[in-house]
């Protein structure tokens, strides 16, 4: 190895963990999907809207592929526009507007759309550049046919993770999605969770007492929904009935966790006969088995005080980089990590990753 090979091994990976694909088309599908369900994929899609407004829109223009389409639905000008454009050496792909068929009150059609998005990804994504990495998507809402999926599709070399999203009718400690958990951790699977679809579909109110008004009053409050389902988790005992799982928070900021990880601590020592299955503190819990994405990352007045926060819940090893590209609140990678002390930022812009997904630096 020369003096330049060792250089380019030895330089820290970066790696994202939240990057958006999409179809150009919706009749992109059709080929991985049943006959039957044609009429209403081209006439109805998911069949979940957006409630709200946003002014600026949800992906941005500046991504759009040069041969037209939505931002995020050409493979090759994703390679230019976001890989090779700040150097990643992973991306983990997503998925769009797929992850809410889960809320689809038809479980039949959720399962058949979902299985042939799952071909799709292979096919058209990952089989294009061996950069893009997939995360499978499941229907929450059947978890015996979710568990058939994963593994049907998790043993994939290029899949190397299962998705849901946040949005659902049940906390995800319930026992009703355990076959889930058993799937994935059978194939050493990381079970990533994605916010977006609260209050959309069957997932009922974004808020315990009902919905916000408004886009940016609905964004605030999304990570309130991670903080339940986190705290579910825990509590229900899925982290000692299946002690390989291993759940991403995406796009659920990081602020919220002390509070949480206090709180959940605090209350354990007076409550513990009532979850007699923990053998531990909920915050090694978490310690062990969760981890966050920066995307949206918080901005304080003072920067160090995210870092603090992040040392307070010993994290260090839990956070990973994600820009949510081609989203309208995309965090560049050299911003976003510019906060963070070296040691630190090495883990977050890929080391973290890298060791949760067993992903290994390219030697060109």
């Amino acid at each position: 190895m020369n003096d330049n090979e060792m250089h380019i091994n030895t330089q820290p990976m970066l790696i994202d963990a939240d990057v958006h694909n999409g179809l150009r088309h919706p009749q992109d599908l059709l080929p991985y999907l049943d006959k039957p369900w044609h009429k209403q994929w081209i006439g109805g899609g998911t069949g979940i809207g957006q409630p709200y407004y946003s002014p600026v829109g949800v992906l941005r223009r500046d991504a759009i592929p040069d041969g037209g389409g939505s931002s995020g639905s050409d493979p090759i000008f994703m390679v230019k526009d976001h890989i090779e454009r700040y150097g990643f050496d992973y991306v983990i792909l997503t998925g769009q507007n797929i992850l809410e068929m889960s809320l689809n009150p038809d479980i039949d059609y959720g399962n058949a759309v979902i299985s042939a998005y799952n071909d799709y990804l292979i096919d058209h994504w990952l089989s294009k550049d061996d950069r893009y990495k997939g995360a499978m998507v499941i229907n929450h809402s059947d978890p015996l046919y979710a568990a058939k999926e994963i593994m049907r599709i998790g043993g994939h070399p290029d899949i190397i993770q299962v998705i849901m999203c946040s949005g659902s009718i049940r906390l995800y400690g319930n026992r009703f999605f355990h076959p889930i958990y058993e799937a994935a951790e059978k194939l050493g699977l990381p079970i990533a969770i994605h916010p977006g679809t609260e209050g959309r579909g069957i997932a009922g109110a974004p808020t315990p007492s009902g919905y916000p008004s408004r886009y940016m009053e609905w964004h605030n409050i999304l990570p309130t929904n991670y903080m339940a389902h986190v705290n579910s988790l825990v509590c229900e005992g899925v982290f000692e009935k299946y002690p390989g799982v291993k759940v991403v928070a995406i796009e659920g900021g990081i602020a919220w966790l002390p509070h949480l990880m206090w709180r959940m601590d605090k209350n354990y020592k007076a409550l513990r006969d009532t979850t007699p299955w923990l053998t531990k503190l909920p915050s090694e819990y978490i310690r062990e088995h969760v981890y966050l994405t920066t995307q949206p990352i918080e901005e304080p007045d003072v920067p160090e005080h995210l870092v603090q926060i992040i040392q307070m819940c010993k994290m260090e090893d839990r956070i990973i980089y994600s820009s949510d590209y081609p989203h309208w609140d995309f965090d560049h990678p050299k911003m976003v990590l510019s906060a963070f002390p070296k040691d630190m930022r090495r883990k977050i812009q890929g080391g973290n990753a890298a060791a949760l997904y067993g992903l290994h630096k390219k030697s060109n």
